[in-house]
Order: structure tokens, then sequence, then C-alpha cells
């Protein structure tokens, strides 16, 4: 990878520069991005430490362009000079001097070593912005969603505590006039009270997901578009090793680490070149005035082949190849974790999106059933074949049935995301197509 070429999952991005700024208050999933891809601390970071970063590679060039440098001097002398002449000579004087010198690296391997060493670091930081923006997208994503589903679990609850409520008024009429009994009214009492709790928890638990939410986009948090309904999708392709494979050379993180290991090897060799001669050419033109003889000025210019070779160092050039060479065997290891870590959260997210399908297929039986029972249940209380508890405990099923629903509903969603993640694939057209499912008209 070219330093001055970013990888294409920058385009989330480019795509975010296009589409521009939008009003406060995000409503949709691509609008709660823009939001958080502007405003994230996180990710500017990430973008400033490249910009850091991109300055190595100048840098390193430096050492191998032209130096020059000026220099100038005026003092106050004396002299007291025998020996020459009749007699001796005292005197005091000023003295003024300038001079300009330029040198040239011919030869320096060091220098050649450190621009190739740039490149790959400068890679490694472009990776880990990527792998920052794509790690944004998720969050984004987890905590939009998170939102709607601490939503829907809060309608929910509401509709329990109405059930319940209804249940209550019921069982306490039937002993008003003498066909209920004492036990059943308490227990409807009791179940209704803890229906007024967890609505109470129910609506703190939107109110701190919601504040989840913001903490991304830094924006107050409006009315966001819900969940139409959707067809349960599982990996395309439905294929765990493709999707490894796929993981293991798109995945940022694999990126930076191998990034890491090539700039160890290059220093390494960075270390060892400290034994090469260095050449450099120098010129110099001095001029200076002022001698204990008046009148006296020179002028000079020169040029010059320097050679340096350094022969023994007190054991420090070895040292440090040895030192270098260790932290590569250590970049190696590295290297080999991050494939095993990358493997496994990619394997992990395509099991977890093919468990969700079934699970939203089950969970929506479920509550189509438990609704059926409720409401046969409640007929049955009504003729007496059936007790209020039987009822209790069948309004119970039933809004566990549909707390259950919600979260396999929103969860589905939430894996095909984690699995673009996970297998560093995620890009702007994961966020419309998932920005796609969402309906105005689902809202509450």
């Amino acid at each position: 990878m070219r330093a001055d070429r970013l990888p294409p999952r920058l385009s989330l991005l480019m795509a975010v520069l296009i589409l521009g700024a939008t009003p406060a208050g995000a409503e949709s999933l691509v609008e709660a991005y823009q939001q958080a891809y502007q405003t994230d601390p996180t990710l500017a970071q990430a973008r400033a430490e490249l910009s850091a970063q991109m300055q190595d590679k100048p840098l390193a060039r430096s050492a191998l362009l032209p130096h020059v440098g000026a220099s100038a001097g005026v003092g106050f002398n004396t002299a007291d000079i025998t020996g020459f002449g009749a007699g001796p000579i005292n005197r005091a004087y000023l003295s003024d001097n300038y001079s300009v010198n330029i040198t040239q690296s011919v030869f320096d391997g060091q220098a050649w070593t450190a621009l190739k060493q740039a490149d790959t670091e400068i890679q490694a930081s472009a990776a880990a912005l990527t792998y920052t923006e794509q790690q944004l997208a998720l969050k984004v994503a987890q905590a939009y969603f998170g939102v709607l589903e601490a939503q829907a679990q809060k309608h929910v609850a509401e509709k329990q505590k109405s059930l319940l409520e209804s249940i209550y008024k019921q069982t306490d009429a039937t002993l008003k006039i003498g066909t209920g009994d004492i036990i059943a009214v308490r227990e409807a009492q009791a179940r209704l009270d803890a229906a007024k709790a967890d609505l109470i928890k129910a609506r703190n638990g939107v109110a701190v997901a919601q504040r989840r939410l913001q903490r991304l986009t830094h924006h107050p948090i409006g009315v966001l578009d819900n969940l139409g309904h959707y067809e349960a999708m599982g990996p395309q392709p439905d294929d765990m090793t493709r999707w490894v494979q796929s993981a293991v050379k798109d995945q940022p993180l694999m990126h930076q680490a191998e990034a890491q290991l090539q700039t160890a090897h290059d220093q390494v060799e960075y270390n060892r070149r400290a034994r090469w001669p260095v050449v450099n050419l120098q010129g110099i033109a001095q001029h200076s005035l002022g001698s204990p003889f008046p009148g006296m000025a020179m002028n000079q210019a020169g040029v010059s082949l320097n050679l340096s070779v350094p022969f023994y160092q007190g054991g420090h050039t070895s040292a440090s190849v040895q030192q270098a060479q260790a932290r590569t065997i250590a970049s190696i290891d590295h290297v080999a974790s991050v494939r095993d870590e990358v493997t496994l959260n990619t394997q992990t997210a395509f099991l977890n999106l093919k468990d969700s399908v079934a699970q939203l297929r089950a969970a929506k039986e479920t509550a189509a059933s438990a609704k059926v029972s409720l409401e046969g249940t409640r007929k049955g209380y009504e003729v007496g074949t059936r007790s209020i508890i039987d009822l209790l405990q069948t309004a119970t099923d039933y809004i566990r049935a549909e707390q259950n629903y919600n979260v396999a509903f929103y969860n589905q969603i939430i894996a095909r995301v984690q699995l673009k993640a996970a297998s560093g694939q995620i890009n702007m057209a994961d966020l419309e197509a998932v920005n796609a499912l969402l309906d105005n008209s689902a809202n509450p």
C-alpha cells in the first residue's frame, strides 16, 4: 500500500464528507453516523495521528537532501606577539567572519532504510484510522438500534401494566361481588406492582440508550426512524471459510499488524547499516576580517568529499540489531495473534448472524402463540374454566414473548453489521442498506 493511497474502507469517510452536515436531532442511521463522524473525538484523534505520521516521510527524506547553513560572528581581540620583527607587537583589534556551508549526502544506508520505514509506519497509521472508522460505524448502529429496542421494550412494559391493571380490576370486582378470593386479588396486585416497576426500569433504559447514542453523535436525540417489517437474512455468502479468508485479507487490524511487522524488519536493517560507511559532499565559503596585522582579510572556498567508517562503538550496533530482531519476532507473534483474533471474531459473528435468523423466526412464532394463548385463557376465565392464576401466568408469558421478540428483531439487524465489521468489509453501502429498512410510519 502506498502512503498516498489510503485504503478503500476510507470511502466511509469520503462519503460522509460528500453528504455534508445534517441538522441537529438525528432521525436515520446514516444521519446519526454523519453526526458521529463529524464530532467523534476518537476518530479525530486517529486522523490527527495519521496526519502527524505522514510527516515521517519528508523527515526521513530530509537526510538525503542538501543541508545548507550560514554562520557569522564578531569579536574583540588582543594580541601580544614576540619573535616577529624587531620588537614585540601589542595590539587590540576587532574581527568579524561569516561563512556559508552546504552538505549533500552521497551515500547513507540508514537514511534510505528510514525512508522505506516511514512508508510502512504511515500504512500502519492509515489502517488504524480505517479500523477506528469502521468501529465507529458499528458503535453507531448498535447504539441506534439499542435506542429503538429500549423504546420497544418500554411499549411492551406499558402494555404489560395496562394488561395487568385490567386483570386486577376484574379480579377486584369479582371479590367485591363475592365470587372472587383475596388470594387472587393479592396475586394480581403483586403482578401489577412488578409491572409498574418494570415500566420505570424500561423508561430508564430508554434514557440510558439515548445518552449512549448521544455520546457518539454529540447531538440531541430526536425521534428516530424505526425498523419496518423486514425479511431475516443470514450471511451472504453462507460460507464461513470465505468470510474468514476475506477478514484476514481485508481487516484493518491485519493491515496494521502486517505494516508494523514490516517496520520491525526495516528497523533491523536500519540498525545493521550503522556499520556502513557514510559519504558526504561538503562545500564551504568563508570570509574573515581582523587580525593583529591591519588590513589583513581572508576569503576562502572549498569542497571536500568526506568518508566516515564506524569500526567499534562499544557494542552498541550489535546490541541494537539483536534488540530489533527480538522485536521483529514479537511482531511476528503479534500478527499471528491478530489473525487468530480476527478469525475468531469473524467466525463468532458469522454463527451469531445465522443464529439470529432462527431466533427471530422462533421468537415471532412464540409471540404469536402466546397472544393466542392469552386470548384463550381470558375467555376460559370468563366462562369459569380457567383460574385467575392461569390468566396472570399466561399474561406474563405473553409479555415475556413480546420482549424476546423485540430482542431478536433488533439483534438480527445488528448481527448483520457485526459480521461486516468483524471481517473488515463494512462501508457506507452497508449502512445505507440497513438505513433503507427504516420506516417513518413504523414509529410508535
